[in-house]
C-alpha cells in the first residue's frame, strides 16, 4: 500500500457506505467476549470517519446496528448501546472540529432513550457541519426501508396526496431514509463475507463492492485509501457497453 499517492482527487466518491464486520471473530481470535471486540472496532470508525473527510466524500454511512441484531444475545445488545451511547458522547468533539454533520437513519425508536437523547443531542450540536455528512444505520435494515417507504406512499395516496400512476423510482427514493441523499457509488465490507446484510437494498442497485477479508477493528486509513484505488480503477458501465461510454 502506497497511501494516497495514486488516488485521484477528482474521482472521489461522493457517497460510501461501509459493513462493519468481524469484530465478534476479532476479539475470538483474542480470547475475548464478543463486546471486547466492539469496543476495539472505536479506532477503525474514527479513522475511517477521518480519512474519508479529508479525501473529499461527501456522505459516508455506516453500518452500525441492524433490525437483525436486536436478536443477538440480550448481554452482547445492552452492551452495544452503552457503547454507542459512550462514542457518541466521546466523538461530538471530533466531528465538530471537523465540521462533519452527524446523521441517522433506521427505526431509531427502538433504541433506548438514553441512545435516543444521545445521538439528538450529537446531531443538533453537529447540524451545521458542512465538510461531510456522517450516516449512522441504527435499527436499520434494507428491507426495513422498503416497507417504511411503501406505507408512507400507500397513506399519501389514500389521502388524495399521491397518484399510483404518478409513481416513478424517483419518487420511491423520496420517500426512502437516504432521501435527498446520492446512492453510494461504493459499499466497502470487511470480515471477507460475500453479501449485503439486508442493508441498502434499493440504494446499493450500481454500487461498487469492495469487499476485505480484513476484519473491521483492524481496518485502517490505509485500508480506506486502498478501497478508494479499487474502486477508481473500475469502469462504472450503468447497462451501457465500454465502446459507449467511450463516445460519450
Amino acid at each position: 500500500m502506497t497511501g494516497k499517492a495514486e488516488i485521484d482527487s477528482q474521482n472521489i466518491p461522493s457517497h460510501v457506505a461501509v459493513i462493519m464486520d468481524g469484530n465478534g471473530r476479532w476479539a475470538k481470535q483474542r480470547g475475548g467476549l464478543r463486546v471486547f471486540g466492539h469496543q476495539s472496532a472505536i479506532t477503525a470508525v474514527r479513522e475511517t470517519v477521518e480519512e474519508a473527510a479529508e479525501l473529499g466524500v461527501q456522505y459516508l454511512t455506516l453500518y452500525a446496528f441492524s433490525t437483525e441484531n436486536w436478536n443477538r444475545p440480550a448481554l452482547e445488545v445492552t452492551a452495544l448501546m452503552q457503547l454507542l451511547v459512550h462514542t457518541i458522547r466521546q466523538e461530538t468533539a471530533t466531528l465538530l472540529k471537523n465540521s462533519i454533520r452527524l446523521q441517522a437513519i433506521g427505526d431509531t425508536s427502538t433504541l433506548p432513550s438514553s441512545c435516543q437523547r444521545e445521538l439528538a443531542e450529537a446531531m443538533e450540536m453537529t447540524k451545521g457541519g458542512t465538510r461531510m455528512t456522517l450516516l449512522l444505520a441504527l435499527s436499520y435494515s434494507g428491507r426495513w426501508d422498503i416497507t417504511q417507504a411503501t406505507q408512507r406512499m400507500a397513506a399519501d395516496v389514500a389521502a388524495g396526496k399521491l397518484q399510483p400512476a404518478a409513481i416513478t423510482e424517483a419518487t420511491v427514493a423520496g420517500y426512502m431514509a437516504t432521501a435527498g441523499i446520492p446512492d453510494p457509488e461504493l459499499l466497502i465490507r470487511t470480515s471477507g463475507e460475500q453479501r449485503i446484510s439486508n442493508f441498502l437494498l434499493w440504494q446499493l442497485a450500481y454500487t461498487e463492492l469492495y469487499i476485505t477479508d480484513l476484519l473491521w477493528p483492524d481496518f485502517r486509513r490505509l485500508h480506506f485509501q486502498e478501497a478508494i484505488k479499487a474502486y477508481q480503477r473500475r469502469e462504472r458501465r450503468f447497462g451501457k457497453t465500454s465502446e459507449q461510454l467511450a463516445v460519450s
